[in-house]
Protein backbone atom coordinates (compact mmCIF):
# COMPACT_ATOMS: atom_id res chain seq x y z
CA UNK A 1 0.00 0.00 0.00
CA UNK A 2 2.77 2.13 0.60
CA UNK A 3 3.93 2.02 -2.68
CA UNK A 4 0.55 2.59 -4.04
CA UNK A 5 0.42 5.88 -2.17
CA UNK A 6 3.82 7.32 -3.59
CA UNK A 7 2.70 6.47 -7.00
CA UNK A 8 -0.86 8.31 -6.82
CA UNK A 9 0.92 10.97 -5.49
CA UNK A 10 3.20 11.42 -8.37
CA UNK A 11 6.65 11.03 -5.85
CA UNK A 12 9.23 8.82 -8.10
CA UNK A 13 12.97 8.87 -7.13
CA UNK A 14 13.85 6.45 -5.13
CA UNK A 15 15.36 8.14 -2.20
CA UNK A 16 12.37 10.21 -1.74
CA UNK A 17 10.12 7.69 -1.94
CA UNK A 18 12.47 5.99 1.12
CA UNK A 19 12.11 9.47 3.19
CA UNK A 20 8.09 9.52 2.47
CA UNK A 21 8.28 5.79 3.82
CA UNK A 22 9.58 6.42 7.14
CA UNK A 23 7.23 9.12 7.65
CA UNK A 24 4.67 6.59 7.13
CA UNK A 25 6.35 4.11 9.40
CA UNK A 26 6.72 6.91 12.18
CA UNK A 27 2.96 7.85 12.11
CA UNK A 28 1.16 4.23 11.72
CA UNK A 29 3.94 3.80 15.17
CA UNK A 30 2.80 6.51 16.58
CA UNK A 31 -0.19 7.73 15.82
CA UNK A 32 -3.16 5.17 15.78
CA UNK A 33 -5.92 7.32 15.83
CA UNK A 34 -4.13 9.87 13.63
CA UNK A 35 -3.33 7.28 11.25
CA UNK A 36 -6.48 5.15 10.86
CA UNK A 37 -8.30 8.42 10.12
CA UNK A 38 -5.41 9.22 7.27
CA UNK A 39 -6.19 5.71 5.51
CA UNK A 40 -9.53 7.22 4.63
CA UNK A 41 -7.79 10.25 2.11
CA UNK A 42 -7.69 9.75 -0.98
CA UNK A 43 -4.66 7.79 -1.69
CA UNK A 44 -2.77 10.69 -3.23
CA UNK A 45 -2.60 12.87 -0.63
CA UNK A 46 -2.24 10.66 2.18
CA UNK A 47 2.08 10.93 1.94
CA UNK A 48 2.48 14.41 2.13
CA UNK A 49 -0.16 13.80 5.81
CA UNK A 50 2.67 11.32 6.37
CA UNK A 51 5.22 13.77 6.10
CA UNK A 52 4.03 16.31 8.31
CA UNK A 53 3.13 14.11 11.14
CA UNK A 54 6.91 12.46 10.83
CA UNK A 55 8.33 15.55 10.79
CA UNK A 56 6.30 16.43 13.87
CA UNK A 57 7.25 13.47 15.83
CA UNK A 58 10.88 13.60 14.81
CA UNK A 59 11.13 17.07 16.59
CA UNK A 60 9.05 16.02 19.48
CA UNK A 61 10.52 13.01 20.38
CA UNK A 62 14.32 15.13 20.63
CA UNK A 63 12.43 17.12 23.14
CA UNK A 64 11.38 14.57 25.30
CA UNK A 65 14.42 12.41 24.73
CA UNK A 66 12.99 9.00 25.03
CA UNK A 67 14.87 6.28 26.23
CA UNK A 68 17.94 8.52 25.82
CA UNK A 69 18.30 10.06 28.81
CA UNK A 70 20.18 13.57 26.83
CA UNK A 71 20.94 16.08 28.73
CA UNK A 72 18.90 19.58 27.80
CA UNK A 73 21.70 21.42 26.06
CA UNK A 74 22.54 17.90 24.11
CA UNK A 75 18.51 17.89 23.20
CA UNK A 76 18.97 21.68 22.71
CA UNK A 77 21.77 20.96 20.25
CA UNK A 78 19.84 18.11 18.52
CA UNK A 79 16.73 20.35 18.25
CA UNK A 80 19.07 23.36 16.49
CA UNK A 81 20.44 20.81 14.17
CA UNK A 82 17.04 19.64 12.78
CA UNK A 83 16.05 23.32 12.84
CA UNK A 84 18.70 24.17 10.34
CA UNK A 85 18.28 21.04 8.79
CA UNK A 86 14.79 21.71 7.89
CA UNK A 87 15.87 25.56 6.98
CA UNK A 88 18.17 24.08 3.89
CA UNK A 89 16.10 21.26 3.37
CA UNK A 90 12.64 23.70 2.84
CA UNK A 91 15.47 26.06 0.45
CA UNK A 92 17.10 23.07 -1.49
CA UNK A 93 14.43 20.23 -1.66
CA UNK A 94 17.23 18.52 0.12
CA UNK A 95 18.22 17.51 3.96
CA UNK A 96 20.28 15.25 6.31
CA UNK A 97 17.04 13.30 7.84
CA UNK A 98 14.41 11.75 5.74
CA UNK A 99 12.03 13.29 7.92
CA UNK A 100 13.40 16.68 6.78
CA UNK A 101 13.11 15.67 3.04
CA UNK A 102 9.93 13.93 2.80
CA UNK A 103 8.61 17.15 4.65
CA UNK A 104 10.13 20.10 2.37
CA UNK A 105 9.10 18.20 -0.56
CA UNK A 106 5.72 18.48 0.87
CA UNK A 107 6.09 21.93 1.17
CA UNK A 108 7.14 22.80 -2.35
CA UNK A 109 4.29 20.42 -3.69
CA UNK A 110 1.59 22.08 -1.91
CA UNK A 111 3.40 25.36 -1.14
CA UNK A 112 3.18 25.70 2.29
CA UNK A 113 4.43 28.56 4.32
CA UNK A 114 7.66 28.15 5.77
CA UNK A 115 6.90 30.80 8.36
CA UNK A 116 4.28 27.82 9.88
CA UNK A 117 7.27 25.46 10.55
CA UNK A 118 9.60 28.63 12.30
CA UNK A 119 6.82 28.80 14.27
CA UNK A 120 6.58 24.80 14.68
CA UNK A 121 10.51 24.48 15.95
CA UNK A 122 9.93 27.63 18.35
CA UNK A 123 7.18 25.99 20.53
CA UNK A 124 9.70 22.79 20.26
CA UNK A 125 12.30 24.90 21.67
CA UNK A 126 10.27 26.05 24.47
CA UNK A 127 9.73 22.37 25.64
CA UNK A 128 13.09 22.34 26.90
CA UNK A 129 13.24 24.89 29.43
CA UNK A 130 9.11 25.84 29.66
CA UNK A 131 7.55 23.43 32.59
CA UNK A 132 4.26 25.31 33.16
CA UNK A 133 2.21 28.00 31.68
CA UNK A 134 0.58 30.76 34.43
CA UNK A 135 -2.47 31.33 32.05
CA UNK A 136 -4.67 29.86 29.27
CA UNK A 137 -3.31 32.77 27.16
CA UNK A 138 0.26 31.78 27.61
CA UNK A 139 -0.80 28.29 26.41
CA UNK A 140 -2.27 29.30 23.67
CA UNK A 141 0.36 30.90 22.62
CA UNK A 142 2.50 28.29 22.61
CA UNK A 143 -0.07 25.88 21.00
CA UNK A 144 -0.01 28.15 18.01
CA UNK A 145 3.46 26.77 16.68
CA UNK A 146 2.71 23.29 18.42
CA UNK A 147 -0.80 22.61 17.18
CA UNK A 148 -2.65 25.23 15.41
CA UNK A 149 0.24 25.61 12.49
CA UNK A 150 0.08 21.71 12.35
CA UNK A 151 -3.57 22.19 11.21
CA UNK A 152 -2.54 25.52 8.82
CA UNK A 153 -0.09 23.40 7.23
CA UNK A 154 -2.42 20.34 6.61
CA UNK A 155 -5.34 22.74 4.96
CA UNK A 156 -3.32 23.15 1.40
CA UNK A 157 -2.71 19.56 1.26
CA UNK A 158 -6.44 18.75 2.47
CA UNK A 159 -7.92 21.53 -0.29
CA UNK A 160 -10.64 23.50 0.17
CA UNK A 161 -14.18 24.69 -1.52
CA UNK A 162 -14.08 28.07 0.45
CA UNK A 163 -11.33 30.47 0.75
CA UNK A 164 -8.44 29.32 2.47
CA UNK A 165 -8.43 31.95 4.59
CA UNK A 166 -11.87 31.12 5.56
CA UNK A 167 -11.14 27.96 6.82
CA UNK A 168 -8.13 28.77 8.65
CA UNK A 169 -8.98 29.71 11.41
CA UNK A 170 -11.54 26.77 11.79
CA UNK A 171 -8.19 24.71 10.77
CA UNK A 172 -5.94 26.32 13.47
CA UNK A 173 -8.45 25.14 16.39
CA UNK A 174 -8.89 21.42 15.03
CA UNK A 175 -5.07 21.32 16.01
CA UNK A 176 -5.68 22.96 18.97
CA UNK A 177 -8.41 21.07 20.22
CA UNK A 178 -6.54 17.62 19.30
CA UNK A 179 -3.77 19.29 21.62
CA UNK A 180 -5.70 19.85 24.56
CA UNK A 181 -7.22 16.81 24.12
CA UNK A 182 -4.21 14.68 24.31
CA UNK A 183 -2.98 17.28 27.18
CA UNK A 184 -5.93 16.43 29.33
CA UNK A 185 -5.26 12.70 28.43
CA UNK A 186 -1.67 12.57 29.54
CA UNK A 187 -1.38 14.95 31.95
CA UNK A 188 0.21 12.34 34.51
CA UNK A 189 2.58 10.95 31.87
CA UNK A 190 3.32 15.15 31.26
CA UNK A 191 3.78 15.35 34.92
CA UNK A 192 6.68 12.88 34.85
CA UNK A 193 8.71 14.78 32.49
CA UNK A 194 8.59 17.81 34.55
CA UNK A 195 5.58 19.44 32.86
CA UNK A 196 2.16 20.52 33.57
CA UNK A 197 0.06 21.83 30.47
CA UNK A 198 -2.87 22.62 32.32
CA UNK A 199 -2.54 26.61 32.66
CA UNK A 200 -2.24 27.25 36.27
CA UNK A 201 -5.03 30.09 36.46
CA UNK A 202 -7.09 27.04 35.09
CA UNK A 203 -5.91 24.57 38.51
CA UNK A 204 -5.94 27.19 40.32
CA UNK A 205 -9.90 28.28 40.61
CA UNK A 206 -10.16 24.83 41.43
CA UNK A 207 -7.45 25.03 44.27
CA UNK A 208 -5.12 22.80 42.60
CA UNK A 209 -1.76 23.87 42.40
CA UNK A 210 1.87 21.79 41.06
CA UNK A 211 2.55 19.91 44.64
CA UNK A 212 -1.25 18.82 44.79
CA UNK A 213 -0.76 17.23 41.11
CA UNK A 214 2.70 15.58 42.24
CA UNK A 215 1.39 14.37 45.55
CA UNK A 216 -1.42 12.65 43.87
CA UNK A 217 0.60 11.29 40.74
CA UNK A 218 2.69 9.63 43.64
CA UNK A 219 -0.08 8.30 45.82
CA UNK A 220 -2.67 7.63 43.65
CA UNK A 221 -4.82 9.10 45.92
CA UNK A 222 -7.96 11.41 44.17
CA UNK A 223 -8.80 14.51 45.20
CA UNK A 224 -12.27 16.52 44.44
CA UNK A 225 -10.45 19.53 43.39
CA UNK A 226 -7.80 17.77 40.43
CA UNK A 227 -11.37 15.86 39.22
CA UNK A 228 -13.31 19.14 39.24
CA UNK A 229 -9.98 21.16 37.57
CA UNK A 230 -9.68 18.28 34.53
CA UNK A 231 -14.03 19.05 34.47
CA UNK A 232 -13.28 22.38 33.70
CA UNK A 233 -10.38 21.43 31.43
CA UNK A 234 -12.15 19.49 29.32
CA UNK A 235 -15.04 22.07 29.43
CA UNK A 236 -12.45 24.50 27.81
CA UNK A 237 -11.61 21.34 25.24
CA UNK A 238 -14.82 21.06 24.24
CA UNK A 239 -15.60 24.88 23.01
CA UNK A 240 -12.45 24.39 21.03
CA UNK A 241 -13.82 21.06 19.10
CA UNK A 242 -16.90 23.42 18.11
CA UNK A 243 -14.83 26.57 17.07
CA UNK A 244 -13.19 24.02 14.80
CA UNK A 245 -15.62 21.89 13.30
CA UNK A 246 -17.56 24.58 11.11
CA UNK A 247 -14.30 24.24 8.90
CA UNK A 248 -14.89 20.73 8.15
CA UNK A 249 -18.14 21.68 5.52
CA UNK A 250 -15.25 24.13 4.10
CA UNK A 251 -12.63 21.25 2.96
CA UNK A 252 -12.64 18.85 -0.16
CA UNK A 253 -15.68 16.60 -0.15
CA UNK A 254 -13.48 13.96 -0.67
CA UNK A 255 -11.10 14.86 2.46
CA UNK A 256 -14.25 15.36 4.99
CA UNK A 257 -15.10 12.39 6.27
CA UNK A 258 -10.83 11.51 6.79
CA UNK A 259 -10.76 14.68 9.13
CA UNK A 260 -14.73 14.32 10.77
CA UNK A 261 -13.34 10.48 11.67
CA UNK A 262 -10.19 12.16 13.05
CA UNK A 263 -12.90 14.90 15.00
CA UNK A 264 -14.89 11.68 16.21
CA UNK A 265 -11.60 9.92 17.77
CA UNK A 266 -10.13 12.80 19.57
CA UNK A 267 -13.41 13.44 20.76
CA UNK A 268 -14.03 9.83 21.99
CA UNK A 269 -10.90 10.56 24.32
CA UNK A 270 -12.71 12.93 25.95
CA UNK A 271 -15.54 10.73 26.22
CA UNK A 272 -13.13 7.90 27.59
CA UNK A 273 -11.49 10.13 30.03
CA UNK A 274 -15.33 11.12 31.50
CA UNK A 275 -16.35 7.61 31.43
CA UNK A 276 -12.92 6.92 33.87
CA UNK A 277 -14.10 9.64 35.75
CA UNK A 278 -11.08 11.43 35.18
CA UNK A 279 -8.47 9.46 36.77
CA UNK A 280 -5.66 10.17 33.99
CA UNK A 281 -3.16 11.24 36.70
CA UNK A 282 -3.41 7.73 37.30
CA UNK A 283 -4.05 5.76 34.45
CA UNK A 284 -4.16 6.75 30.95
CA UNK A 285 -7.69 6.81 28.66
CA UNK A 286 -7.80 4.89 25.89
CA UNK A 287 -10.60 4.72 23.19
CA UNK A 288 -11.63 0.79 22.59
CA UNK A 289 -10.60 -0.68 19.52
CA UNK A 290 -14.31 -1.67 18.86
CA UNK A 291 -15.20 2.34 19.50
CA UNK A 292 -12.18 3.22 16.70
CA UNK A 293 -13.78 0.35 14.32
CA UNK A 294 -17.23 1.70 14.66
CA UNK A 295 -15.98 5.26 13.86
CA UNK A 296 -13.41 4.13 11.36
CA UNK A 297 -16.22 2.32 9.46
CA UNK A 298 -18.52 4.75 9.46
CA UNK A 299 -15.94 7.11 7.85
CA UNK A 300 -15.71 5.04 5.55
CA UNK A 301 -19.20 4.85 4.31
CA UNK A 302 -18.59 8.84 4.01
CA UNK A 303 -15.79 8.38 1.69
CA UNK A 304 -17.92 6.29 -0.57
CA UNK A 305 -20.47 8.49 -0.93
CA UNK A 306 -17.79 11.43 -1.55
CA UNK A 307 -16.77 9.41 -4.20
CA UNK A 308 -20.37 8.71 -5.69
CA UNK A 309 -20.85 12.20 -5.36
CA UNK A 310 -17.36 13.54 -7.04
CA UNK A 311 -18.53 10.70 -10.25
CA UNK A 312 -21.79 12.07 -10.47
CA UNK A 313 -20.84 15.89 -10.51
CA UNK A 314 -17.75 14.73 -12.96
CA UNK A 315 -14.97 17.40 -11.05
CA UNK A 316 -13.12 17.43 -7.85
CA UNK A 317 -11.85 20.62 -6.32
CA UNK A 318 -8.11 21.46 -6.75
CA UNK A 319 -6.26 21.97 -2.88
CA UNK A 320 -6.74 25.40 -1.87
CA UNK A 321 -9.31 26.01 -4.45
CA UNK A 322 -12.93 26.63 -4.72
CA UNK A 323 -15.61 24.63 -6.82
CA UNK A 324 -18.87 26.56 -6.47
CA UNK A 325 -20.23 23.09 -7.82
CA UNK A 326 -19.83 21.12 -4.30
CA UNK A 327 -22.47 23.15 -2.23
CA UNK A 328 -23.53 20.00 -0.45
CA UNK A 329 -21.09 17.12 0.03
CA UNK A 330 -20.55 14.58 3.00
CA UNK A 331 -20.23 16.00 6.23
Amino acid sequence: MTRHELDAAGIREPALRAAYTRCRQLNARHGRTYFLATRLLPVERRSAVHALYGFARWADDIVDDLGRDRTPDERDHLLRRLEADLADGLRTGAGDEPVVRAVADTAARYGIDHVLFADFMASMRADLTVTDYPTYADLRAYMHGSAAVIGLQMLPVLGTVAPREEAAPHAAALGVAFQLTNFLRDVGEDLDRGRVYLPADLLAAHGVDRPLLERSRRTGRRDPRIRAALVAAEAMTREVYRAAEPGIAMLDPRVRPCIRTAFTMYGGILDAIARQDYAVLHRRAVVSRGRRAATAVAGAVRVVGARCRARVVGRTPTTGGVAAEWKGGVR
